[in-house]
C-alpha cells in the first residue's frame, strides 16, 4: 500500500498535549493544536496506541475511553503507518546506528516511510537529523 507523502510526522506527545494540555500546559496545547490544524502530518499505529494508553490512564484527569476513541477517529483521517516486519527491521537499524531507544527509532522509521522531513516531538534531540528526518521540538 502506497502511503500519502506528508510534510511532517507528529509524535505521541504532540497528540497528548492537544487532547489534555490545560492549565500550566495551555501553551503546549495551543502549539500542538496548531500543528494538527495547519500541517499535512502523518502518524503511525504506534503513536495511536501510545496516545490511547496514556490519555486514559496517566494524567490527573484522564479521558474516558470513548472520548479517547473520538480523538483517534479524528486522527485516522491522516496517513498512518502500520507496524510490519519491515518497519521493525528499519527501526532496529536506526536504533543501532544512532544509539537511541527502539521506540524512538520506530517513530523515525515511520516518518521516513511517509516521506516526512520533520518529526515534531519533545523526546529526541531538537535540531538533530537522523537519516533523512530532522527532529524539531515545537515547544522550545
Amino acid at each position: 500500500m502506497m502511503l500519502t507523502r506528508v510534510d511532517c510526522f507528529l509524535d505521541t506527545n504532540i497528540l497528548i498535549y492537544a487532547a489534555l494540555g490545560r492549565g500550566q500546559q495551555e501553551r503546549k496545547r495551543a502549539t500542538a493544536a496548531d500543528l494538527i490544524g495547519k500541517t499535512k502530518f502523518g502518524l503511525s499505529a504506534q503513536v495511536l496506541q501510545e496516545f490511547y494508553t496514556v490519555v486514559i490512564r496517566k494524567p490527573d484527569r484522564p479521558l474516558a475511553p470513548a472520548k479517547a476513541m473520538e480523538w483517534i477517529e479524528a486522527f485516522e483521517q491522516q496517513p498512518c503507518v502500520s507496524i510490519d516486519a519491515s518497519l521493525v527491521k528499519t527501526a532496529i537499524e536506526i536504533s543501532q546506528r544512532f544509539r537511541i531507544d527502539y521506540w524512538d527509532s520506530a517513530i523515525l522509521a515511520a516518518a521516513e516511510r511517509l516521506g516526512a522531513e520533520i518529526v515534531y516531538t519533545e523526546d529526541l534531540n531538537h535540531g538533530q537529523t537522523y537519516g533523512l528526518v530532522r527532529v524539531i521540538n515545537p515547544f522550545l
